[in-house]
């Protein structure tokens, strides 16, 4: 019997159906209970170029370490307290809420096709076939912008950190310039590209320290800033009513909107939980370790993070302007300093910013696979280039350097001003929730037909009801996302995520029409056809070898 099956797919092969052969992922060929990871990426089209180094704590520790939840909330408390302690506490409770239901449903996708190119992918399996391929290359470069802007951000976030330990140290006697900014921000962003260059190995130990590190952190502050205000002379612990109460607008919006607004440092903070994604060619048990890995840091970053909120609005002191316009450049800087005085205050910054350069770490490692994946079916100019694997340390090299020099030109944005610098954290949160939500909006609707779970499922009921209300809020960000910081627009308080993001959807779609639609076809099937239909079959593929050769002669 099997040599009749491995007869009749090599003729389909070579005396058939043309479509067969060139379509990568057919439903029917597909096996979602395989346990052989490359067995898998098989039968979805690839061959296996990168070793599976991660073990599903380090998948997760990828994700954790990316959204580095305390150096994070660092970055963009001033966003969440511009709403009072209420807005900060009630935003990230109601905002993580709904991240968590984006993540259910996109680890969905991703214990169903576990594959770097992820997104895109999947957009291309579910589109209809008239517009898949431009849908596909769109997500595709839409997303690889999304992780370089997400890694400026973390870097923009450390250059200010550094910065203010400086402040600190010179008791306030000095002034941050943006060359300044741009200077630490590009020297960190070299110091990445060096370190993700190391073997895969070592960057999958990097994520189980980061997790570590993280955690302690966390603890660290917990414990330290409770003792520090209980036992300061000038400060004491709020009431339940400033912190969960105390509500106001500090930009000029109305409350209602500088509410939502406040969502922002849950929304900035739990993302890139997509990179789970990219590791999968390089997790053992991709299936079960990426769904593991992305619900699993999005629920810890939930919960730890409301009690930080909770711990920031305790020991705070209430004249929220002082902190929120300290001239230690950072907030977080100046509730640890009012709490634990000059010296811990430089201590405490120094470990935030460790743990912030090693999401930078972790986020570059996710870029450069999303890069090496795109290019690998040849979505990004000078893909012949990019997608070329280390074969030794089993790292791709090119597309690690080009996710940096592409930071290194959009991390530019600094050198104008504050205001444009915080188009760095809203570029990668609107690229991001773009490329999230093509491919859930698509399995809902035209690609209902052909999801075939995999071993992480919510159920019939539960699953669309969940995948319904997360893209719901994800095109709600969307819009929100590109809404100036301030009701009066000029060069200074614009928002330029309203410039960058649509500009790389038309750029892309230009490039796409007039040059790209020759060579990008959509996912690229890279394993033998052998291989391929010999795991179809679910047996050794001499049989189909011999077949394919006799035909080809």
């Amino acid at each position: 019997m099997h040599k009749t099956d491995a007869k009749t797919i090599a003729s389909l092969c070579l005396g058939g159906s043309s479509t067969f052969l060139l379509e990568p992922h057919p439903e029917s060929r597909v096996d979602r209970t395989r346990t052989d990871d490359n067995e898998l990426l098989a039968e979805i089209g690839y061959k296996a170029e990168l070793g599976r180094k991660f073990n599903t704590v380090q998948v997760f520790g990828v994700a954790f370490s990316i959204m580095g939840l305390l150096p994070s909330i660092s970055s963009v408390l001033g966003l969440g307290l511009e709403g009072g302690p209420a807005g900060l506490v009630w935003g990230w409770f109601i905002a993580s809420f709904f991240i968590l239901l984006i993540g259910v449903a996109m680890a969905e996708l991703g214990s169903a096709m576990p594959t770097s190119g992820g997104l895109y992918y999947w957009t291309n399996y579910y589109a209809n076939d008239n517009w898949k391929t431009f849908l596909s290359f769109l997500v595709g470069n839409v997303n690889s912008l999304a992780l370089v802007g997400g890694f400026c951000s973390i870097n923009y976030g450390f250059a200010g950190e550094i910065l203010s330990i400086v402040v600190i140290s010179k008791g306030g006697d000095f002034t941050i310039t943006s060359g300044m900014t741009y200077g630490v921000f590009a020297a960190c962003v070299i110091s990445h590209i060096i370190v993700t260059l190391c073997a895969s190995s070592g960057i999958s130990k990097l994520q189980s320290f980061s997790i570590v590190c993280n955690v302690g952190l966390i603890v660290l502050f917990l414990i330290a800033i409770p003792i520090g205000t209980a036992r300061s002379p000038t400060q004491s612990f709020n009431d339940a009513g400033f912190i969960f109460g105390s509500v106001k607008s500090m930009t000029g919006w109305t409350p209602g909107w500088q509410f939502v607004l406040c969502w922002m440092p849950a929304i900035w903070t739990i993302c890139s939980f997509d990179s789970c994604v990219h590791m999968s060619e390089e997790a053992k048990n991709a299936t079960r370790a990426v769904p593991i890995g992305i619900v699993g840091s999005i629920s810890v970053c939930y919960v730890l993070g409301l009690v930080i909120c909770i711990v920031i609005g305790a020991c705070m002191t209430q004249d929220i302007d002082s902190i929120v316009g300290t001239k230690l450049g950072q907030p977080m800087a100046q509730i640890i300093f009012n709490a634990l005085g000059k010296k811990w205050a430089m201590a405490f910054m120094t470990l935030i910013a460790f743990c912030q350069w090693l999401m930078g770490a972790s986020i570059l490692t996710a870029i450069s696979r999303q890069i090496w994946a795109f290019s690998r079916d040849n979505g990004l100019p000078f893909s012949g280039v990019i997608k070329v694997v280390n074969q030794k340390w089993s790292v791709p090299i090119r597309a690690v350097i080009f996710g940096g020099i592409l930071s290194l030109i959009i991390g530019l944005l600094c050198l104008i001003g504050p205001t444009a610098s915080n188009a760095l954290f809203s570029l990668g949160v609107a690229g991001n929730y773009f490329s999230w939500g093509t491919p859930i909006l698509l399995r809902l609707t035209c690609g209902r037909a052909k999801f075939v779970p995999g071993k992480f499922y919510m159920g019939d009921f539960w699953s669309p009801v969940i995948s319904w209300t997360a893209f719901a809020f994800l095109a709600f960000v969307i819009v929100m996302i590109h809404f100036p910081s301030i009701p009066v627009v000029n060069k200074e308080t614009m928002n330029y995520t309203c410039v960058i993001t649509p500009g790389v959807m038309i750029l892309s779609s230009i490039y796409y029409v007039l040059y790209a639609k020759n060579y990008y076809y959509g996912p690229r099937k890279t394993v033998d056809d052998a291989a391929i239909y010999g795991v179809a079959l679910g047996e050794s593929s001499s049989d189909v070898e011999v077949v394919l050769a006799e035909k080809k002669h």
